[in-house]
Parts: structure tokens; sequence; C-alpha cells
């Protein structure tokens, strides 16, 4: 950043007349000032601002009394003495400028200080109004800083001070995030620090949870301990083909204290990526963080990233919910079932989402709503029957859409497809693909199909070698949650390399796509969430993409 705190001394044009000539008076006045006897100087060079009388000199008085009255702290003095000679022609018009913008800042008229220094043309002069900027704003408050940046975006001491305000606060607004990285561009936020060939990850995760009465531990079988269990063997992983990473995890204890207390641990300040923490209030905070120090924010689980959208600097591993959106309906305009279309979703936060999303957005493609409503394990199968989907009935649906994770509306929903005879299409979420009782295989017609959401590859040398990998490790096989920690850090490996100065967004725009490790692959082009988004259909047991 600009070098942007010291000021310039202000006594710096009282050599520019000769003193031959000039009135006693008006010399002693000049010689008060330079004794800093300031009242002194201020009554002297007062008489002696009268443009009719003096001329030139007038200017020159008006000047010097500012400076006097400035030094003595008289800042409504000095403005008045300058504010007749502001907009004068004279060979020290931006130097007066300047004097005038300093008096402004001393009396709390920031706004009013601005505005002069705008006006100055002098390289030397503005680039000390910028020195001078700084010193008084990089006190302000932020949103008076993010409320004016469009207006003085080009005064640097401006945005210097506007950065350095934002770098003190541990959570920003969306207004403020949005002034950060419109800033960025001019004035560099971060330090210039010389990169190891180390990928630094820090995983931060509430593997306990405090509280004012006890602090409870987790279960091993908590998702949460089996996504590190899944972290721990990717890192294994790329530290056995020859890659150098360093793994630092971090307990956040669902407590917002606590975390912002480990967002200053050199640690953290330092890392090359962040994954987790995974809860609302956790991942705001992080969020900020994250962005303020330009340090890749990874929320490893969750597809809510609307919050994210002003960010530059967190991502979501899986699919948005308008990638989702995107992905099931850019499949179903390639299969052409017809234009027929019935909704149902769960009371999850990114069903409800998506469901209403998808009522929007199948509408401007072309499609027809027939019904949409929201599903529980009592009323699931109830819905499909309502629809026509029920043994010698015809449907009153080309497909349907069901956007639920819960098994139990997947065990109501697979019953009753077991007992009737349809073939009308079924689309679901991939992690129906993992529920026990569901046997695809035994059903009349091949009619489910599984909406991506970072979908496994379950049958190949890789998944099979992680599984045998997990199992000496952990004593049991991996779940879900375990095989996406071993991605993120797969998909980590595979892009915040030296070779682009460990910027992560710069290699994930190189190419659309990229293949997974454990799963299908990624899209991150342009893109803080995955927007590869295929949906399945299962021939002989194997996953294949509809497109």
């Amino acid at each position: 950043m600009r070098n942007l705190f010291l000021l310039v001394p202000l006594f710096f044009t009282l050599h520019v007349l000769n003193a031959q000539g000039l009135p006693p008076e008006y010399q002693k006045a000049k010689s008060a000032l330079l004794a800093k006897e300031y009242w002194d100087a201020m009554n002297g060079f007062k008489s002696f601002t009268n443009p009719d009388k003096y001329g030139n000199l007038a200017n020159y008085a008006a000047f010097h009394l500012a400076e006097a009255a400035l030094g003595a702290n008289q800042p409504t003095q000095a403005i008045s003495a300058l504010q007749p000679i502001y907009g004068k022609n004279w060979n020290k018009s931006d130097e007066a400028k300047y004097l005038l913008a300093a008096a402004y800042f001393q009396n709390n008229q920031n706004t009013e200080a601005l505005k002069v220094i705008k006006s100055i043309k002098k390289d030397q002069i503005l680039e000390q109004s910028y020195n001078l900027t700084f010193a008084y704003l990089s006190k302000a408050t932020s949103s008076y800083l993010v409320a004016n940046l469009d207006e003085f975006k080009s005064n640097e001491g401006y945005t210097s001070s506007l950065a350095t305000v934002l770098q003190k606060q541990t959570v920003m607004s969306a207004s403020e995030i949005q002034a950060l990285n419109q800033i960025k561009s001019s004035v560099p936020i971060r330090k210039n620090v010389v990169k190891n060939d180390v990928l630094d990850i820090v995983v931060i995760l509430p593997f306990t949870s405090g509280n004012a009465s006890a602090v409870t531990n987790l279960g091993f079988t908590d998702f949460m301990f089996e996504l590190y269990q899944g972290i721990e063997l990717g890192v294994e992983q790329l530290k056995s083909e020859g890659q150098k990473v360093n793994l630092v995890t971090f307990d956040s204890k669902r407590d917002l204290n606590h975390l912002a207390n480990l967002l200053k641990d050199p640690v953290v300040t330092n890392a090359d990526a962040i994954i987790g923490p995974i809860y609302l209030e956790e991942t705001d905070l992080v969020s900020a963080f994250a962005e303020k120090e330009q340090i890749p924010f990874i929320h490893p689980l969750s597809n809510l990233g609307e919050r994210f959208e002003q960010y530059k600097y967190s991502y979501l591993f899986r699919p948005s919910v308008a990638s989702l959106s995107s992905g099931i309906i850019s499949n179903l305009k390639s299969q052409r079932w017809g234009n027929r279309v019935a909704v149902g979703y769960s009371g999850s936060s990114r069903d409800e989402k998506l469901g209403l999303l998808l009522q929007t957005e199948l509408e401007k493609a072309g499609f027809k709503i027939v019904k949409i409503q929201k599903l529980d394990s009592r009323n699931a199968s109830t819905f499909l029957q309502g629809l026509g989907v029920s043994r010698g009935n015809n449907p009153s649906i080309d497909q349907v859409i069901l956007l639920s994770d819960d098994p139990a509306i997947a065990q109501s929903v697979f019953s009753l497809m077991e007992s009737i005879t349809t073939s009308v299409p079924i689309l679901v979420m991939d992690s129906w693909l993992g529920f026990n009782f569901a046997n695809y295989e035994m059903l009349e017609f091949p009619n489910f199909h599984f909406i991506a959401n970072n979908t496994p590859k379950f049958d190949t040398s890789e998944m099979n070698q992680f599984r045998k990998k997990y199992y000496e490790q952990y004593y049991a096989y991996p779940g879900m949650n375990s095989i996406l920690g071993s991605e993120i850090v797969y998909w980590l490996g595979s892009n915040v390399k030296t070779t682009f100065n460990f910027d992560l967004q710069r290699s994930l725009d190189q190419k659309p796509f990229q293949e997974g490790k454990l799963t299908w692959g990624f899209n991150f082009q342009n893109s803080n969430n995955n927007r590869y988004t295929p949906v399945f259909k299962l021939e002989a047991g194997e996953l294949i993409p509809l497109q």
C-alpha cells in the first residue's frame, strides 16, 4: 500500500515573496508566523487581506493568515480567510486549496475537504493532498467511506483509508465487501508474501459445542468427523504423490468469539486455503475474513450460495441452487419427454429454494408446472398418485422432480413405484443412490434419474483404493461426507499451484471442466460453485449422464 502516513509541513510558501518593498507590518506578521506566534501573525495578516487595497499581496496575506489559524487550531478562521481567494487564478492557487482542505478536515468537514482536493491540478500538491486525506480519514467510519466511494475514488488517500478501515473489521457487510472489491485493482490490500511451494490447508470445523454449562463432544461417527477423515486421507494421498502439503486443524466450538480469535492466528492468516466451518453464523464470519485476506474459503457441504455472491474468495464445493436448477432444466430439454412438470420438495432450506426457483425457471424455459407441493413422508406417495402416477391411470404430467435427501420420503416413493407399473421419468437427488432399501434394477421401467450434487464414481479403481485405505485407517467404510472431504483436497491440490502463484480462481478459469478423482468432476470456470450438474440414468447398474 502507498505510504500515506506522514503530513508534509504546512509552511511551505513563506519564501515566495522577496521581503524588499513589503510593508513593515506584513514582514512582522511573517516573522511571528515563523516563530509560531500564531495569534500575533493572524492579527498582522488580517490588515492586508483587502484585494482592492493590496492587490495580489492580499492573496498571500490570506494564505499566511490561514496557516497561522491552523497552527492556532482555529480552522474556522482559516476557512474564512481562504474562501474569498478559492477559485482565483494565481500562482499559489493549488497550495491555497490544499490549506483549505486541511482546514475543512480539521473542522470535521470531510466532504467539503474532499471536494476541494478534486479541484487541485499540480501533481506534487495532489500527492500531498492524498497524504492529508489518509491522515484524517484512516480513522473515519466505514459507512461514511463506503457511501462516498464513487465520488472520491480517484483520491488515492481516500481508497487507502477505506482499505485500512475495512482491514480492521472482523465482519464486513455486503456493501463493504463490494467497496473493497472495487478498490483492490488500484490499491493492493495484502502484503506481497513470497510463497513457498507448500500447500497450506487450514480446516476449521465445530468438533465440539461450547455453551455456558458444558462442552459437548460430538459423536465419533458425526458427519463432521467423517468429513475431516476424508480430508486427512486426501492430504496423505497428495503427499504420497510428491506434493508438499501442510494440514492444520482448528475447533470452532460453535463459539463466534473463539472463532474470531482463531482468525488472528498467523497459521490462518498465512493459509493458502481454508476448509469450513459449515454453520451460517460461522461461515459469514470466515467469508468476510477470507475476502479481506484474499484466502480461498471452501464451504464443503452447502448448496446455498446466494449469500456468497458478492464474495470473490468464498466457494461452494457443491453446486449452488442456481446451478442445480440450470442443470435440471438443461437435461429436461435434451430429453424432450414433454413440457408438463410436477415438482415436490422437502422442508429443507435447499429444497425449498430450489423448488421455488425451478417453478420460475421452468416456466421461463417453456415448461408447464402442473403441480408444485411441499412433501413429507406421509404425502409423498399421494402427491404422485394425484398426478395419475398409479396403476391403470394416465398421468397428467410428463416428468416429476422430487427434491429431497430424506430417506423417509424416498422410501415412501420407492414403495409406490414397486407396486405400480409406470414409465414416467422421476428425477431425484443423487443421495437416493445410497439408500439401502432401493433396488432400482428390480423396477420394470428404469424411470428413476439422479440429479448430480458432486456425485461419486462408485465403481472405479480410485474409489476402491480409497475405500480400502479408509477402512484400514478407520475400520469403517466411507460415507458421502468422507468422499467429499478427500475430493476437496484433490481439487485444491490440482488447482492451488505455484504455476499460478497459488491463485485458485485463475487456475479454475483455465478450463470449463475438470475430471474428479472420486466424483464425476467439476466446472468452476468464472464461478464460485461447481456448475457441473448432469442428470444420470442407470443402465445395467452403471450411471450414465443423460447428455
